[in-house]
């Protein structure tokens, strides 16, 4: 791999999401750091808020209440001095009653502060020394129902006694009115603290959302961008641009694994420069080779014209000669002579069938390229009409299908075919028995389109170790004497049969004679309805 791909530290570096996960975590502990730190202001402004407003202000609002019983308790001690009706004594015995109960709420309200509780017990000793030295022997003193008069000493001293609570009372005010005025400083500061602990919240959040958006940028946005444009570069052809290994770990390995893409395109693309210049240089042969063949071709067809002619020409007078030397010196020539000329006579005229026979063989596919729709019945027809003759000096007896199906081919080429096998049928017959020839067709099960036709004959048959030699050209089985020609029929059959594009061959499991099987290709699947079944009837 190029440089881009060795990067050790890679491997070492957070991916996209071991990214995002960071700062998701930071976020996460600002906001539990918030969250503890906002908790604690609010419970902090809360606690100031529950003291002002369940401690300190009724604990002001119940010294009111204590000042004012002992107002009334010094009125109605007063009341019952000068008319000593007993009724004047309720105020007294309620006021005592107020004060017992407004100090007992103060004392509960302002239990935690030692200088408010300090004045309450300094109010509270001043009323007890109030009714202990005045109030108390007062009261003790008028008989109820005769009213007297309160002497000047008494007077002044109770006077005195209750300017002192009073002043004990203005200090109990002033110090409720300091811890009203330093709760509500307290709780200003606490508003203002938890206003600024929010703030710096909200803050670190947008700060925290603004580093995302850069992290983002800088770590995902960006490599992706570089990425994709390198990508395309090489899209669109530059094919040499290398790959930036940048960003997260799992974005590295991405533009690693591209890169190595890329390489591997690189070289892909490099033999398959190569291949296809190895291609043109094949396509150059071929042509030449074309060019060549087209010269041979034409060559061919010059000795097939000379083969036709030039060379049968001497072949004939050959023939003919030794026809007149053998009619005119037959009186002149012994036995052993005139079998000679029989030799030389026959000998030439085999030499016009090979002939004959090789240049049928050499033009099959070539001359002509008939590709039609053929009906099979048609070319058998002609190749049964050829044979005629042969089928009735032999007695043969054709059974075939009453229609057959149609195919696409040569008709000439067809007809060849039937011609040579029903023609191999009848050459090679039992002695003890009249040919009797079987022709088949169905549809190919293995090839759907495809039709298998067979030749069946109740002949001599074909041994199985020499079911593929009967299909080579000149290969024979039996002696010349035996049975004529020139053993390139069946050769000429395949080579018919294959340039239809289908296959011919012995089915060696067949006895009692030959069958010979070949395909060849409809002209549609349903071949207008021929299902290949035979309903026969009989030629002779």
């Amino acid at each position: 791999m190029g440089d881009t791909m060795r990067r050790p530290r890679g491997t070492r570096r957070l991916t996209v999401p071991g990214w995002f996960h960071l700062v998701l975590a930071l976020m996460v502990l600002l906001v539990v750091v918030g969250s503890v730190v906002g908790a604690r202001v609010q419970g902090r402004t809360t606690d100031v808020t529950d003291q002002l407003t369940d401690q300190v202000q009724p604990a002001q609002t119940e010294a009111y209440r204590l000042q004012a019983a002992l107002v009334n308790q010094e009125t109605g001690v007063r009341g019952y001095a000068i008319a000593a009706d007993r009724q004047f004594l309720a105020p007294y015995t309620q006021g005592t009653k107020d004060e017992a109960r407004a100090a007992d709420r103060l004392r509960e309200l302002i239990g935690d502060q030692p200088a408010l509780l300090a004045d309450l017990e300094q109010v509270q000793q001043q009323a007890a020394d109030w009714r202990r030295t005045y109030a108390s022997p007062l009261v003790t003193a008028v008989t109820p129902g005769e009213p007297r008069t309160v002497d000047q000493k008494t007077a002044d001293r109770g006077k005195e006694v209750f300017d002192a609570m009073r002043g004990g009372w203005a200090k109990q005010n002033a110090d409720l009115a300091d811890a009203v005025a330093d709760r509500k400083a307290e709780l200003d500061d606490a508003r203002t603290l938890r206003n600024a602990t929010f703030g710096v919240v909200v803050g670190a959040f947008l700060l925290a959302g603004v580093a995302l958006a850069i992290v983002v940028r800088l770590l995902v946005t960006r490599p992706l961008q570089a990425l994709r444009a390198a990508s395309r570069r090489v899209a669109l052809g530059e094919f040499d641009h290398a790959i930036p290994a940048e960003g997260p770990a799992d974005l590295t390995a991405v533009a690693g694994d591209v890169e190595a893409m890329r390489q591997r395109i690189v070289t892909e693309l490099a033999a398959s420069r190569e291949q296809q210049d190895v291609l043109v240089r094949q396509a150059a042969d071929l042509d030449a080779q074309a060019v060549e063949l087209r010269r041979s071709n034409a060559e061919l067809e010059q000795f097939a014209y000379v083969a036709s002619h030039d060379l049968q020409e001497p072949l004939r007078k050959v023939a003919s000669f030794c026809q007149l030397l053998e009619k005119r010196y037959s009186d002149k020539v012994d036995d052993r002579g005139r079998q000679y000329i029989d030799f030389a006579v026959d000998g030439a005229k085999r030499m016009q069938v090979l002939i004959n026979d090789l240049l049928t063989f050499s033009r099959v596919g070539r001359l002509n390229d008939a590709r039609e729709p053929v009906a099979l019945d048609k070319p058998l027809d002609k190749a049964l009409t050829n044979l005629d003759t042969g089928l009735t000096e032999a007695g043969a007896q054709v059974e075939r299908p009453e229609k057959l199906p149609q195919v696409v081919g040569d008709p000439t080429l067809l007809t060849m075919l039937w011609q040579n096998l029903v023609g191999n049928a009848v050459k090679f017959r039992h002695p003890d028995r009249a040919p009797h020839i079987r022709i088949g067709c169905e549809e190919d099960a293995d090839n759907p389109g495809t039709w298998q036709l067979s030749v069946t004959d109740n002949g001599i048959g074909v041994p199985e170790e020499f079911a593929e030699k009967v299909f080579v050209i000149f290969q024979r089985l039996h002696s010349r004497d035996a049975y004529g020609g020139t053993g390139i029929g069946l050769a000429l059959c395949k080579k018919i049969v294959e340039y239809h594009g289908g296959r011919i061959w012995i089915d060696t499991a067949h006895t009692g004679g030959t069958r010979i099987c070949f395909t060849l290709t409809s002209v549609d699947d349903s071949s207008d309805g021929v299902d290949g079944r035979t309903d026969e009837k009989a030629l002779t």
